[in-house]
């Protein structure tokens, strides 16, 4: 009964304290009654506030009784003031109408440059905590920043935006294999994770990507199965009720064009039904001869409000690829990395080119149950198919000459996935409790034909590097057996992959004194059944828990610890014949964040630890085509990252990071030779150093001119793959430097940027034991591209 009676005192204080605040909401629109998104609003003299959602909507909790000011800015605008009352227990609605419209306030953030950094993430992320107060390290590539980088997919100088972010060489510009924190991070789509082979996903191109979120470490509880070095999201567009238009037109080096038309608009007078469309098409070479990489997309978006809480959005996305044979990227010596010219290929151009078709359709449903609960539902479906071959050497003599093979790869992949969570808030006492369930299930399978190959060159007429011959070559060109569909051949041939997975998650963020400190607590179950290369299917369960916490020192910085693991199931076949164990890690993390000058920029400052069991790798004692791996046992991967990005001054944006990686093997599984405790993890880079600004000039007669920069240093480079007798061979270290100027007045803008203004020679690979020969894959030299866009 003493228990009891102390239990209701409890209950009673509790709701006397709610009883003594009440809570604001409102929303905030435009001038012609659009939503206002990105909005501060705070109550004058209190660090309580908040920043309007997509739909213009904010929620100020445990507000004290009384008259309050609250106080609405916008970077570039004057801040607006009104007087509301609060009542104890009760809630206070507030509605604010700006008076520039929806175009206006884009002109002004355009304007006022502050476009470097977002202080929220996509909802397809289903977090509703701002990035500031997250227990993670969350970075987000905003539109602005690939604009004036003139990137045109995710393979093309993206990373440079995100700490410690590296990529491969593999198969240049077909896949962006990014890797972070010591492995590859998954690639995701809207919230979903789209990998269903190593080889994937086609890298988007950037007509139809609003922008990019990097998550740092696991995060697999809330976006399905997932690294724990992390995941990138790529954030498609979507209309924006406002009736706008872009061209663009971009030229440059190796016979670089390429036309971008971006849609936005109205399809009936009330605005209920909205679309988006974005068309692109290229034709790009390179800077070796006989390569070439065209593409077109398109990629049209509906969406239509059913009512006041429900809205449902449609997107298709199909991009078509057509390109030299992806092999031709790379070059094979045995006298040492760079020993050959930077143009020098391969190729022979005789060979039929590779098509690829990558299709998405998504599905989205969101329903604000009420103000303080929302319901979210997609899905998607995606099918990729691929024909053509990949060319690699069988043979590399000890004088340099080469037998040049071509293999087939034709490929299909077809994905279905469906998502279903619920944001909500509860409020209990002084606590808050901001909650996330949810469920996540997929279907994937993945054929390839990698069966068959064909010796272009034969004994005694080897390919010769430094006398090369690139007509028709002595055996002829390889001329495949497709009798069989791909399906029927890929079984036979051993090269499927199919994967079942359901997941449930909760997450419970726990506010506490006015929400200064944040404790997450949150679990993940997954289920999955996987086969991969004509094995039996392997089936595990595995639960994943998630332990953050987030202090605010003050109102514009946090500090965060984070404990969290993963689950990764994976594709491998082992040349011993054992089938490959899921992916299992955690992740300790420690950071600070920090907004500056009143939220124009940030930094950020992160420590961490992870450690993965069970990670396959490539087999170096067997050709890539081959599909053979090992399993490495524990790797540990350490380091620190920072980054900086946003307005530092009027008219000048800067992002920059810097990131110490330490990653090593630190186990060994039992009857693997290849391997050993303390050796570095193929495939990154110990110091990544980047930055980027861009300057312009805000009065005079050159105002609306203005100039870029930025530089990349890799140092203390690993090789990306394994060798018993080069193991301790690393790359050398890198230095890019990039700059451009451009000029912009009303609607029209043109961008001109230089890359690898000191034409250097930068390259990555490695050595191949079973070829005994060094292979790399070198960047383009110092090259050019000049854009014209045009606002309507």
């Amino acid at each position: 009964m003493k228990k009891l009676y102390i239990f209701i005192l409890f209950l009673l204080s509790a709701s006397s304290a709610f009883a003594q605040t009440g809570r604001i909401t409102g929303q905030i629109l435009s001038s012609d009654g659009q939503p206002a998104e990105q909005v501060s609003v705070g109550l004058k003299g209190s660090s309580k506030g908040a920043i309007s959602d997509a739909q213009g909507k904010f929620n100020i909790e445990k507000v004290k009784i009384g008259t309050h000011s609250l106080l609405v800015s916008y970077v570039g605008l004057a801040t607006q003031e009104k007087q509301v009352e609060v009542v104890a227990g009760e809630t206070t609605n507030v509605l604010f109408t700006l008076s520039e419209s929806a175009n206006q306030l884009e002109e002004v953030i355009v304007k006022s440059g502050n476009l470097y950094k977002s202080d929220q993430v996509s909802s397809s992320l289903k977090l509703m905590t701002p990035i500031l107060e997250t227990p993670q390290n969350i970075q987000v590539v905003t539109s602005q920043i690939l604009a004036d980088q003139q990137i045109i997919s995710m393979s093309d100088g993206l990373i440079r935006n995100v700490s410690g972010a590296t990529r491969l060489e593999h198969w240049g510009d077909m896949y962006a294999n990014i890797s972070m924190r010591g492995s590859q991070i998954q690639a995701f789509r809207n919230g979903f994770n789209v990998v269903s082979s190593y080889w994937g996903p086609l890298t988007e191109d950037m007509s139809f990507v609003d922008h990019i979120e990097f998550v740092k470490g696991p995060a697999g509880f809330m976006l399905a199965n997932g690294d724990p070095s992390g995941l990138y999201n790529v954030v498609t567009k979507k209309p924006t009720g406002q009736n706008k238009g872009e061209a663009s037109f971009t030229t440059g080096s190796f016979g670089l064009y390429r036309a971008a038309l971006d849609l936005d608009g109205k399809l009936n007078k009330t605005g209920k039904l909205l679309y988006r469309l974005n068309l692109a098409g290229q034709n790009k070479g390179s800077f070796r001869p006989f390569e070439y990489n065209n593409r077109y997309s398109v990629a049209p978006v509906v969406s239509y409000q059913l009512d006041d809480k429900t809205k449902l959005t449609a997107e298709y996305t199909m991009q078509y690829a057509k390109m030299s044979d992806v092999g031709s990227y790379y070059v094979f010596s045995p006298e040492g990395y760079a020993s050959l010219p930077r143009e020098f290929t391969t190729l022979s151009p005789g060979l039929p080119p590779n098509k690829m078709k990558d299709q998405s359709i998504y599905l989205n449903l969101q329903h604000q149950i009420n103000e303080d609960w929302k319901l979210t539902a997609q899905v998607a479906y995606l099918n990729y198919q691929q024909k053509g071959s990949s060319m690699w050497p069988n043979t590399v003599n000890p004088n340099g000459t080469l037998i040049r093979a071509v293999g087939i790869w034709d490929a299909k992949s077809e994905m279905t996935l469906a998502q279903a969570f619920i944001n909500g808030k509860v409020t209990t006492g002084n606590v808050t409790h901001k909650i996330l369930g949810g469920i996540d299930v997929g279907t994937k399978e993945y054929f390839a034909d990698w069966s068959q190959s064909h010796n272009l060159d034969t004994l005694g007429h080897e390919f010769d590097p430094k006398n090369p011959y690139y007509s028709t070559p002595v055996n002829g060109y390889p001329v495949f057996d497709r009798t069989l569909n791909l399906e029927a051949r890929a079984v036979n041939g051993g090269g499927t992959i199919d994967q079942k997975y359901t997941g449930l998650y909760v997450q419970d963020e726990i506010g506490l004194l006015d929400n200064k400190i944040r404790l997450t607590l949150a679990g993940r179950y997954t289920k999955v059944s996987q086969s991969a290369y004509g094995g039996e299917a392997q089936k595990a369960n595995h639960f994943t828990p998630r332990v953050g916490l987030s202090v605010s020192i003050d109102k514009n910085t946090s500090v965060y610890a984070l404990y969290d693991q993963a689950f990764l199931p994976q594709s491998g076949r082992l040349a011993g014949g054992a089938s490959a164990k899921p992916i299992t890690g955690n992740n300790t993390e420690l950071g600070v964040k920090r907004d500056w000058a009143d939220g124009r920029w940030n930094t950020t400052i992160s420590i961490y630890r992870i450690l993965k069991e069970n990670e396959l790798t490539s087999d170096p004692n067997s050709p890539p085509n081959a599909g053979l791996s090992i399993v490495l046992g524990q790797k540990r991967a350490q380091g620190v990252e920072f980054d900086l990005r946003g307005t530092i001054v009027n008219g000048l944006n800067l992002t920059a990071n810097y990131a110490y990686t330490n990653s090593e093997v630190t186990k060994v599984t039992e009857g693997v030779t290849d391997v050993k405790v303390g050796d570095v993890i193929p495939g990154y880079a110990k110091h990544v150093v980047n930055s980027w600004l861009s300057y312009k000039i805000q009065n005079g007669v050159l105002k609306g001119t203005g100039i870029y920069a930025g530089f990349t240093y890799l140092g203390d480079r690993a090789t990306s793959n394994w060798s018993n007798s080069n193991s301790s061979l690393n790359l050398p270290n890198s230095f890019k430097l990039d700059g451009g100027v451009f000029w912009e007045k009303d609607k029209m803008k043109l961008t001109l940027n230089v890359f690898n203004i000191l034409d250097k020679y930068i390259y990555s690979g490695g050595y191949y034991e079973w070829l005994n020969a060094y292979y790399w894959q070198a960047d383009p030299p110092r090259n050019y591209r000049l854009s014209l866009t045009y606002k309507f």
